[in-house]
């Protein structure tokens, strides 16, 4: 079982929650997240894929 988080590259991913049958699946999901501003990493094992996602909240003013 992989876990619910995963560091690549030293920052913070988090899993969607899904075990995808194969890449191009996995892939496909990973681009729609990439399209909605979230940075995406897929992971194989034991033959099958997973989509880890992060975000980097951005700070909003707050009108005075």
């Amino acid at each position: 079982m992989v876990g619910l988080v995963q560091y690549f590259d030293g920052k913070k991913f988090m899993w969607d929650g899904v075990e995808y049958p194969d890449k191009s699946a996995a892939s496909a999901k990973a681009s729609e997240y990439s399209g909605s501003g979230f940075e995406t990493k897929v992971m194989e094992h034991d033959g099958k894929h997973f989509v880890y996602t992060r975000r980097v909240a951005v700070v909003q003013a707050v009108p005075s």
